[in-house]
């Protein structure tokens, strides 16, 4: 859920503390705290932030458990989150920059926003976007051309937008920055 409520955009969440019962997820609730989403926040980030949360809420509900009320869910607004999958991950450029970027941070750092990059140093490998943001731009190039690349930016045309580069990761090598990426190679297209 904390992928999909990045994926989504979504602008809160929270941490509730619910008595346990047959089903999964439906037992009363005892206390609730809503947590706002920053804007560059990742899913580490988050699944920390929100750790830190739920201990301090389950400390007070045992705490105060004889005075606490349970309320009952509203099954009506109950919704799924699907279990994310690998293949999720693989960018797709036609997507706006805004909902690539929320990719990026949703799936970071598992299992990492990923697509296939050419350079003039190589014919074809796999590239993971660690970091990156919207910026406001427009282009119309196709999706995936590189707009731009100078020594310490790299810009990505979108199906709406433009996607700056942050960090990277080319397969089989460390993380670095668009910065370091840029002076080893010049990349010519994602897809």
């Amino acid at each position: 859920p904390i992928e999909r409520a990045i994926l989504a955009g979504d602008k809160e969440t929270g941490i509730s503390i619910m008595q346990m019962n047959e089903g999964l997820d439906t037992g009363d609730v005892l206390l609730t705290q809503k947590y706002l989403i920053d804007s560059n926040e990742t899913s580490q980030s988050l699944t920390y932030s929100l750790s830190i949360i739920g201990a301090k809420l389950i400390f007070n509900a045992l705490n105060q458990l004889k005075q606490l009320k349970a309320t009952p869910q509203n099954d009506k607004d109950a919704i799924y989150a699907k279990k994310i999958v690998k293949r999720e991950s693989q960018i797709d450029w036609y997507q706006s920059a805004k909902n690539i970027s929320l990719m990026v941070r949703a799936f970071n750092p598992r299992p990492i926003a990923q697509t296939n990059a050419k350079a003039k140093q190589f014919e074809s490998k796999v590239i993971r976007i660690i970091e990156a943001e919207e910026v406001q731009h427009e282009s119309s190039k196709t999706p995936g051309t590189v707009i731009k690349q100078s020594k310490d930016a790299c810009y990505i045309a979108t199906g709406n937008g433009v996607l700056s580069l942050k960090k990277v990761q080319l397969a089989g090598k460390n993380e670095v920055s668009i910065k370091d990426f840029n002076n080893a190679y010049q990349l010519l297209e994602l897809s």
